[in-house]
């Protein structure tokens, strides 16, 4: 009876150190991706003079691919001479 007990525990333990390893490399993967489209932006603003107006054109112009099925990206900009507000979540699955 102990056994089986302590198996259960083991087992719980593994599934719950697997999921916070899955859940830590999803929010590394959204600093990462929200770090890359800041700096597409600034490199954008750099070589033409205005920040990309929307989240594609970012897209487009920077080759920058975003996995939309893990994350949600926020792209909102006031003015072409202003750094746009950039946001990416992670989504829950």
């Amino acid at each position: 009876m102990l056994i089986p007990i302590a198996l259960l525990a083991v087992l719980l333990w593994f599934f719950t150190a697997v999921n916070e390893l899955d859940a830590g490399q999803r929010e590394q993967g959204r600093l990462q991706l929200e770090q890359s489209l800041r700096r597409a932006a600034v490199a954008g603003y750099a070589s033409r003079g205005e920040y990309p107006a929307t989240l594609d054109e970012l897209v487009a112009q920077s080759g920058i691919q975003i996995d939309r099925e893990h994350y949600a990206v926020f792209y909102e900009a006031f003015a072409s001479n202003l750094m746009p507000d950039i946001t990416v979540l992670v989504r829950e699955t």
